[in-house]
């Protein structure tokens, strides 16, 4: 070796690091799976951290044909390995786990970080056997299965197929948007049920309705609503959900307008603080109420498709028609058009007025009011989508909550102007 090789030899050193790291935390996982006597298992700890070392210097000798080589000699071990295994039940696990540990010290190389992240990512896998084994095997139903694999086809696979453009039958939407409404409507139903089966009744709706809000509090009212029905004994929780939605919408909003117009805080401060409290207790109160003891879902599913995209069309068919009436009659003034706008969503019509108030149109009372016009009306959106979904029981709990919320922040507001 010269002196001038020796700089780019330290370089190195990283990514063998990085390789034999990786061998060694996957050979550690495998040599305790291994076993004693003549009935151990193939591979441990030396053998998966010299096949990592032996892909790092491989790929370091820039000759593509040795890499190669080495992978071949890998996969001639392993077969060979594999027919002379005399378990009843010998799996190819670890065999393949080895190969993988040679590619990542091949990767290293060049990608020591990404090595070093995958060989995590395989630890853990392995080391997860019988945690996925029991999930896959006893938690998950075949329903539940199911339900997943229709979601994941919507979404991977349907949702990019459709086109993107908009379409004048659709009141100018475009049809991708409206199915992603219905991927993102199940969706939420799925983390609902999810939540519910791992954490209970009482916890697990409150915690799903606080986490779907942050994508849609109106979505996520809405497929409460849903369980609500299927489910007349969680009521209670279900209605605990949606109001915790509104909490993460109030949260939101004061994220919004900190990003867009800072100095907005000043005023919509309390009432937004009104509406996250009011909120919040309304919600303790309605998980209080659900009995420890109420029932799961009975059917299994973890979402319905019909009920999916009817809330789909029906929001799609609401944003149309203020597209419509814009179109056709042009708005009286920027506090007509957020009013519109936050029949489908709180935060478009809060994004309006904030960009209005950036641009020095609207001062700060008015954009206090226009904030929460479009949270009204949103408001109303959400007990038609209870109502629709949920049944005239639920949207009767869910709307006069709602309506409270919306009424304390009008309260905070006045007050606020008015001192």
């Amino acid at each position: 070796m010269t002196p001038d090789q020796l700089p780019a030899t330290f370089e190195l050193l990283p990514s063998f690091a990085a390789a034999l790291g990786a061998g060694l935390l996957i050979g550690i996982e495998r040599e305790r799976r291994k076993g004693l006597g003549a009935d151990r298992r193939f591979a441990g700890v030396r053998t998966f951290s010299l096949a990592a070392v032996m892909g790092a210097v491989a790929q370091s000798l820039a000759m593509p044909w040795i890499v190669l080589l080495g992978g071949v000699l890998i996969l001639v071990l392993t077969a060979i390995r594999y027919a002379r295994e005399r378990s009843e039940d010998p799996g190819i696990t670890t065999e393949l786990a080895l190969f993988v540990t040679y590619l990542l010290g091949v990767q290293a190389i060049e990608h020591p970080r990404f090595a070093a992240g995958a060989a995590v990512v395989v630890a853990s896998l392995l080391y997860a056997r019988q945690g996925l084994h029991r999930f896959s095997t006893e938690l998950l139903s075949p329903t539940e299965l199911r339900d997943a694999l229709l979601l994941a086809g919507a979404a991977l696979v349907v949702l990019p197929l459709i086109p993107a453009t908009p379409t004048a039958w659709l009141g100018g939407l475009d049809p991708r948007r409206l199915w992603a409404l219905a991927v993102l409507f199940m969706t939420l139903q799925g983390l609902g049920h999810v939540a519910l089966r791992a954490l209970g009744p009482r916890i697990g709706l409150a915690l799903g309705g606080l986490l779907s809000g942050f994508v849609s509090s109106t979505a996520t009212t809405a497929a409460l609503g849903t369980g609500a029905r299927r489910e007349p004994g969680l009521l209670p929780s279900c209605v605990a959900g949606a109001w915790f939605s509104t909490v993460a919408t109030a949260v939101q909003l004061a994220l919004i307008a900190t990003t867009i117009h800072p100095p907005s805080l000043a005023v919509l401060r309390v009432p937004l603080l009104a509406m996250l409290v009011t909120a919040l207790v309304l919600a303790l109160i309605a998980l209080k109420s659900q009995r420890d003891g109420a029932p799961a879902h009975t059917d299994g599913h973890a979402f319905h498709v019909l009920p999916s995209l009817a809330f789909a069309a029906l929001l799609a068919g609401v944003t149309a028609a203020v597209g419509l009436v814009e179109r056709q009659y042009g708005l009286a003034g920027a506090t007509l058009g957020i009013a519109l706008a936050g029949f489908a969503d709180a935060h478009a019509a809060a994004t309006s007025a904030l960009s209005l108030a950036h641009g020095g149109l609207v001062d700060a009372p008015t954009l206090a009011r226009c904030v929460l016009i479009g949270m009204t009306t949103n408001t109303v959106s959400k007990i038609l989508f209870a109502w629709i979904n949920g049944g005239a029981r639920y949207a009767l709990w869910t709307g006069g909550g709602l309506l409270v919320i919306a009424l304390a922040a009008w309260l905070a507001l006045w007050f606020g102007i008015a001192s």
